[in-house]
């Protein structure tokens, strides 16, 4: 059964990885990229200002940086556990895989701290600002979406890789945006 299940995602990922192309690699590697992302927690932060205030603002940035760490400290856990090979550290696929930019990353790969870490922002951040416009949540989940396909395109995440880091970023993005309730019912007017 896992064998299978490792057939398949292996198939998937080498289809997936294989539509790229050179006129698209440049796109990929610029929204993979975790510091491309900075315009978007910019102006995230500034809507928090606005909606919260500065205490209230700063609690959210502490609660954001301690998601982070424990979904980015998950994903390495569970890489140095699992001790999957990325893509283009497996002999076996290493030569039929695009692997854009020439940068492999870390031995291990399962699962995907950008797919977990980009999923945990966007499900954070969409419960705790309640936007009033659900385009914005979608164009969220959108972008956490893309970085995580990013990887695929790449080379250096399975498509598992990808929908596990995105099921622990949901996971930790609901259960901290709880704490960061409970948190501030108490403690904060």
């Amino acid at each position: 059964m896992i064998d299978s299940l490792i057939e398949k995602d292996i198939a998937l990922f080498l289809y997936l990885n294989n539509l790229g192309t050179i006129h698209w690699d440049s796109f990929w590697l610029i929204l993979t990229n975790k510091f491309t992302a900075i315009p978007l927690y910019l102006v995230l932060l500034y809507i928090t200002y606005k909606q919260f205030g500065l205490k209230k603002t700063m609690v959210l940035v502490l609660f954001i940086a301690t998601l982070i760490l424990v979904s980015d400290q998950t994903s390495n856990l569970f890489k140095t556990s699992f001790k999957r090979l990325r893509p283009c550290h497996t002999d076996e696929i290493a030569n039929l895989c695009r692997l854009v930019g020439n940068r492999c990353g870390g031995l291990y790969s399962y699962f995907s701290a950008h797919a977990a870490n980009s999923m945990a922002i966007v499900v954070f951040f969409s419960l705790a600002l309640k936007f009033k416009s659900k385009f914005i949540v979608y164009l969220l989940f959108i972008w956490a979406i893309l970085v995580g396909y990013s990887r695929i395109y790449i080379g250096v995440h399975f498509p598992l890789d990808i929908l596990t880091g995105m099921f622990f970023g949901i996971v930790y993005g609901l259960l901290f945006y709880k704490l960061f309730t409970a948190f501030s019912n108490k403690f904060i007017a």
